[in-house]
């Protein structure tokens, strides 16, 4: 097992859910960390909110990847690649979660109303996006070790 594989196990022990788990690893990788983002990706948690909805690996990977190429300041811009990113981790997941489990939403994956986390479904997908994600970025000339900020775009 991995030292990636190892720390997201101690981030779901810790109590994180997948979107905050793929946040927290992000932010680890550069250095920093963002309580307030770990927050605010608590509410993708369980399918948005507990609704069972889109996956939190989906949208949590999908903040990951914004995280590295969105805006977030009135002067800067988008990555010129953000869209594409962001298309290519989507279709995948959809391809890749979807094929498996018959759709993407939480309760397509896990079953039931407000489904509990298992980490023998959500631990191997939570690796699987996170890869995929890394892959993408450094596919794609951003370095996953800088802050937006610092990248060349």
């Amino acid at each position: 097992m991995n030292e990636t594989r190892i720390r997201m196990m101690e981030l779901a022990a810790q109590g994180f859910c997948c979107s905050q788990i793929l946040i927290v690893l992000a932010l680890e990788g550069r250095g920093t960390d963002n309580p307030d983002l770990v927050r605010a990706a608590g509410g993708l948690c369980q399918g948005v909110g507990c609704s069972g909805e889109a996956c939190g690996v989906m949208t949590g990977g999908a903040c990951l990847l914004a995280l590295y190429a969105g805006k977030g300041t009135p002067a800067e811009e988008r990555h010129r690649l953000y869209p594409l990113l962001l298309t290519e981790f989507t279709d995948w997941f959809r391809q890749s979660v979807g094929g498996r489990f018959g759709g993407i939403r939480c309760l397509d994956i896990m079953g039931g109303e407000c489904p509990a986390p298992d980490p023998a479904v959500c631990g191997p997908l939570l690796a699987e996006a996170y890869a995929k994600a890394m892959s993408l970025l450094l596919e794609n000339g951003l370095n996953p070790a800088l802050g937006r900020e610092e990248q060349n775009a």
